[in-house]
């Protein structure tokens, strides 16, 4: 069984690669010159690729910090020595785009190292389910797209990835290593750092959970209802944080990701925020609406897992039997659509995006609809399917979640990619059936996708350049 999951991996791995490679192709006759970001990527890189590394020579509008420059001349550069190629072959769009091609292999293969690491191995996860999970995943509409333009989605998924599954084996001093890599591809990555720490601090205190319930299982009636299991889980964190035999465990744990920490806060206090170079259109807020998008982008891209009449008529029965809590949550999401949301001047500008159409035609349409919109939200956001994970993992993820996206005041796809990769690491394995349709949705999302980008171009009037449609 195993070497035919090997078989089943290997097919679906050069499968992959070999459309990618054709979809490069197509990339690259139709985009011979930098397109969006990359007109701030590519021309750093090649300077990098050069050896103009000084500060002199970095372009203030890059936000970034440089680790996917320095990973392509890394990648690239020896290609001189090996092939006899020139600098100017080496270091040009294409060979600096296909790291990211590169990237997308490694990514490849972590997913399903973390499948096979996340998902118990049973009898009931068959072979197919984990290597088919990992072909949907890798081929993510929003991060697939990413693959074949030179921007950070790809490397930083990879580096993320990894410090991951370092962290599920207990490797901390790596994991931290490569957080610190994911990090200096961009520097929200430094949350996912976190979110391994945040892993560990689970794990121990899940442990020290269930034998505390143990203890108490003979001497006292079982507790009932939401609110006075909340306040039982509050009273164990109190407890538990108080020894400091469980604190010493903690520390020796997870100091590789303290010392990130640490570093991450000196790089803040010397750079004087979290963004380098130009931070007038990146300048943080309390975006809370953003959590509804998050929520409503996963149940769209996870509906053949979320969505179903028995979730639906679930649902409906716990609003009506918790129905002065639900209440209470409509009215606290209505005030936060109402005060907390933005508009970015990007998001209104620029018609590449398919955001913009989203916002246009749904959002603009009518004052209304975004405060109409918010039952769907909170059904979007009520999901059993991180059950199998335990309450402290979920609330782990949940602080890394907030953390990533709220402060972000624009509302771009992006964004979302690496916490709903998180999530759909974690759900438990769907059936067969579920996947195949979940990847065949995934398969018509990327053709229209990429036909839209490659064939149905515009431009703006006032300017010859060529604008194609885009996540």
């Amino acid at each position: 069984m195993a070497q035919l999951e090997g078989y089943y991996f290997s097919a679906a791995l050069s499968c992959t690669f070999l459309v990618s490679c054709l979809l490069f192709s197509a990339f690259s006759r139709a985009l011979r010159e930098p397109y969006m970001d990359e007109i701030f990527h590519l021309p750093q890189a090649q300077r990098y690729c050069e050896g103009h590394f000084s500060l002199s020579q970095w372009d203030p509008m890059i936000t970034t910090l440089p680790g996917l420059y320095l990973v392509s001349v890394g990648v690239v550069k020896p290609a001189i020595w090996i092939f006899g190629w020139s600098e100017h072959v080496v270091c040009s769009i294409g060979m600096l785009r296909f790291v990211n091609l590169l990237f997308s292999v490694g990514n490849f293969y972590l997913l399903y190292l973390l499948f096979r690491k996340v998902q118990p191995r049973n009898k009931a996860a068959s072979s197919i389910q984990r290597v088919l999970s990992t072909l949907t995943l890798a081929v993510f509409p929003t991060l697939y797209f990413f693959n074949f333009l030179y921007y950070t989605e790809a490397g930083s998924m990879f580096f993320t990835l990894f410090a991951y599954l370092m962290c599920l084996y207990g490797n901390h001093k790596t994991s931290a290593f490569l957080g610190f890599c994911g990090f200096m591809f961009r520097q929200t990555n430094i949350i996912w750092a976190v979110f391994c720490a945040g892993n560990v601090i689970a794990q121990k205190l899940t442990e020290a959970w269930k034998t505390e319930l143990q203890k108490k299982e003979d001497r006292l009636p079982p507790i009932k209802g939401p609110f006075a299991t909340f306040r039982k889980i509050l009273q164990f964190l109190l407890a538990y944080s108080m020894s400091f035999k469980n604190l010493s465990v903690l520390f020796r744990l997870t100091w590789p990701y303290i010392l990130l920490g640490f570093l991450f806060c000196a790089f803040v206090v010397v750079n004087g925020g979290i963004v380098i170079g130009d931070r007038s259109s990146h300048e943080a807020c309390l975006h809370f609406p953003q959590l509804f998008y998050f929520f409503s982008f996963t149940l769209f891209f996870s509906f053949p897992h979320l969505l179903s009449p028995g979730k639906i008529k679930t649902f409906l029965s716990l609003v009506w039997k918790r129905r002065i809590l639900f209440f209470v949550v409509t009215l606290v999401s209505v005030f936060l659509v109402w005060k907390f949301t933005y508009a970015h001047k990007y998001l209104l500008a620029d018609n590449r995006h398919y955001t913009f159409y989203v916002w246009k035609r749904v959002f603009q349409r009518y004052e209304i609809v975004k405060y109409l919109l918010v039952p769907a939200y909170i059904f979007a956001g009520w999901t059993d399917s991180l059950k199998s994970k335990s309450v402290f993992w979920n609330l782990m993820f949940f602080i890394c979640l907030f953390v990533v996206i709220v402060p972000q005041k624009l509302l771009e796809f992006r964004y979302f990619i690496l916490p709903y990769v998180i999530y759909r690491l974690n759900i438990p394995l769907p059936p067969t059936s579920r996947l195949v349709c979940e990847l065949s949705c995934y398969a018509i999302v990327n053709f229209i996708t990429f036909y839209l980008f490659l064939n149905k171009t515009f431009q703006w009037p006032n300017s010859q350049d060529i604008q194609r449609f885009m996540w």
